[in-house]
């Protein structure tokens, strides 16, 4: 996969060092000669340029990129960065940083944007997954909303020990997808049964997590 991110600060070199690990094609577009350090992530293609600029982002190649991460701090710039891939050049995916939360109500696909990545959101339901047992946490929202990723761990008085996976009553657009239980991660097959203290990771749409819990018979409050 190839990759473009705009920024190259110590969020946008930390995601390149990270997806060139995994195997990927990354370019790096940095407007900032005091932060074009290309020697940091030298496995990286490094481009001096703005990537708010149509011929920065031409001539870089970005249209041959299958994802572009607009990662700089400026919410504005990212904005403009994630119209134009998406808008002018076709780009299938695109990721952007949420600086100020306030303004995470913008990045949307109006803005070209296809998922929006606001660091006090994850952050506050990784603590929420951390200490909530017996309830769902929305860990993170896709497309616009439509669709979440959401964690319950079963608590030790759980009405669904033992019972398989396919027993679950769970609504048509929710999907289990991961179970983790100790070091395990395991991917849940129609007659695995579940175990106390089992963190379930499902996929849902939208508005499906009454129905979660009733299917797990457990109670809390509705996410917001």
């Amino acid at each position: 996969m190839r990759v473009a991110i705009a920024g190259a600060g110590a969020v946008g070199r930390s995601i390149a060092s990270e997806l060139v690990e995994a195997g990927h094609t990354v370019m790096l577009i940095e407007r900032q000669s005091r932060q074009f350090v290309p020697e940091t992530v030298p496995e990286a293609d490094w481009v001096l340029g703005d990537a708010c600029e149509m011929s920065t982002l031409e001539d870089s190649g970005i249209q041959l990129c299958d994802v572009v991460i607009a990662a700089t701090g400026d919410d504005k710039v990212n904005l403009v960065v994630s119209l134009l891939a998406k808008t002018e050049f076709a780009v299938r995916r695109v990721v952007a940083r949420v600086n100020n939360p306030a303004n995470e109500w913008l990045f949307t696909e109006s803005w070209g944007v296809d998922v929006a990545v606001s660091t006090p959101r994850i952050l506050a339901a990784m603590v929420e997954e951390a200490v909530s047992v017996g309830d769902l946490v929305r860990l993170m929202t896709f497309r616009q909303g439509q669709a979440n990723l959401v964690e319950l761990t079963l608590p030790a008085d759980t009405p669904v020990a033992g019972k398989p996976v396919r027993e679950l009553a769970l609504p048509r657009d929710v999907a289990l997808v991961t179970i983790l239980r100790g070091e395990r991660v395991i991917v849940p097959q129609p007659d695995d049964p579940l175990e106390p203290g089992d963190e379930l990771l499902f996929v849902t749409s939208a508005g499906t997590e009454p129905d979660i819990r009733r299917a797990l018979g457990v109670n809390g409050q509705s996410m917001p």
